[in-house]
């Protein structure tokens, strides 16, 4: 029971769909971040469930690991396939299976993009809600529990999908949840494999809820002195139960960012960007009582975008946020973290952030879906540089640290991947066994995407 005996069989199962070049090994064994190339042994492209699940029973039997990837835009490794085996690319498998307008649900395979399900949905008058940012797989998307700019109103991708097909360790396929918007029968497995980061199953098929494309939307920029000010108006406005479509913060330094990789020419000083949706008259109405509010914090120059192309134009200035920090750090690698944290202490965790890269003299970008509490930090880090990539990871711990102390948790978005493992504890608990526990029974010889989410037991 080898690797090299599963890629002879799998050869035998794909043909040439069983790749072993160099080009292909190198492609999936690189990330976004500064986590080191690891190349898999092989890369399978499957194209239907039942070639997944060939391909599992397979590697089952010979003790292969099986990482899943998709668009490899996740920030903590969770796509590397670091104990080697056989990298799943799903990219074949990008098909919309149907959509269902009266249900207001879709279809669809896992390595269909969220932009290229929007392009599919575009005559319907409905919309697939969560952007991360990254045009990510719909698959890993939901492996990675993603969510982004638009989930302070519609929710995560926990939120989002009803019910999936996957594929488990020994190769049976499985299915969870319905089409219909609730149940009360059994364990919830839907939400379990949501997250899971491919540890518990391969995901080869997603019902998504879809919404209705809202009759008017307008976006809007403004600025503060400080970004106490700019959280304190984020908080308040939540608290107002004013209907944020979108409620972005960029520190000074982000700004900055994105003036050298976009020449987009603000000053730097905080911002918030904001996204209103709803008739006419209630976007209106909402433009007009948040400008009231932020003039209380000082709020300054309120633009507003209107148009689709200017709407377009803010949110893919927003979205590039991770290559405009790695303009503002030289082309160094980023080192992305981020937290979550109960909407009133937000203001103290980023506060503590930027003090905290102050203190230990790294460049550091923060930029957050500030409406749900969820904030990112990027830090700029030359991997070859041991004092500096100490010093990173000595603020990522503190940022951990304050987050947790807040009540609130160490990854609100990017997930654990190979990273954060080391929080899980001190987050988790007792309930850390009870996920041993879990992966143990649904994949006994850590088969599915190993070193990933659970620290070693030892």
């Amino acid at each position: 029971m080898t690797i090299d005996t599963a890629l002879s069989r799998l050869t035998d199962l794909l043909g040439d769909r069983l790749s072993t070049s160099d080009a292909d090994l190198a492609l999936h064994g690189q990330n976004e971040t500064y986590y080191a190339d690891t190349p898999p042994h092989g890369v399978a492209y499957p194209e239907t469930t039942e070639e997944v699940s060939e391909i599992l029973k397979i590697c089952h039997d010979e003790n292969c690991p099986v990482t899943a990837y998709g668009a490899a835009s996740s920030l903590e490794g969770q796509h590397l396939a670091i104990r080697g085996g056989i990298s799943l690319d799903m990219n074949r498998m990008n098909r919309v299976l149907a959509v269902n307008a009266e249900d207001m649900n879709a279809v669809v395979q896992p390595g269909l993009t969220r932009i290229a399900l929007n392009e599919e949905l575009r005559a319907t008058g409905l919309f697939f809600s969560v952007d991360p940012g990254a045009d990510a797989s719909m698959g890993g998307m939901a492996a990675t529990r993603a969510s982004g700019t638009t989930a302070v109103r519609y929710g995560t991708m926990r939120d989002n999908i009803l019910a999936m097909e996957a594929v488990m360790a020994d190769g049976t396929v499985i299915r969870t949840g319905t089409k219909a918007r609730k149940s009360s029968t059994g364990y919830d497995l839907n939400h379990l494999l949501i997250g899971s980061e491919g540890t518990l199953g391969i995901i080869t098929e997603l019902t998504v809820k879809l919404h209705g494309i809202p009759e008017a939307i307008s976006a809007a920029t403004c600025r503060f002195e400080s970004v106490e000010d700019a959280v304190n108006c984020v908080i308040l406005t939540i608290q107002s139960g004013l209907p944020m479509a979108r409620i972005e913060l960029l520190d000074e330094m982000m700004v900055r960012g994105f003036n050298q990789y976009a020449g987009a020419g603000l000053p730097e000083k905080p911002h918030l960007f904001l996204e209103f949706h709803g008739s006419p008259a209630g976007v209106t109405e909402q433009m007009e009582t948040f400008a009231a509010l932020a003039g209380d914090f000082g709020a300054e120059a309120m633009k507003t975008a209107t148009t689709t192309e200017d709407r377009n134009a803010l949110w893919a200035m927003r979205h590039k946020a991770h290559y405009a920090s790695a303009a503002l750090g030289a082309g160094k690698h980023i080192w992305p973290t981020d937290v979550c944290v109960p909407i009133s202490q937000l203001a103290e965790a980023v506060v503590q952030a930027q003090r905290d890269a102050v203190a230990m003299g790294l460049t550091c970008t923060i930029v957050g879906h500030v409406g749900d509490g969820n904030f990112h930090a990027g830090l700029s880090v030359d991997p070859g540089n041991a004092d500096e990539m100490a010093r990173a990871k000595l603020f990522t711990g503190k940022l951990a640290e304050t987050a947790l102390r807040l009540g609130g948790t160490v990854s609100g978005e990017h997930g654990i991947g190979i990273g954060k493992q080391g929080y899980m504890d001190a987050e988790h608990g007792p309930a850390l066994a009870y996920m041993r526990a879990i992966k143990q029974g649904f994949d006994p010889k850590n088969i599915l995407n190993p070193g990933k989410m659970l620290p070693d037991n030892h």
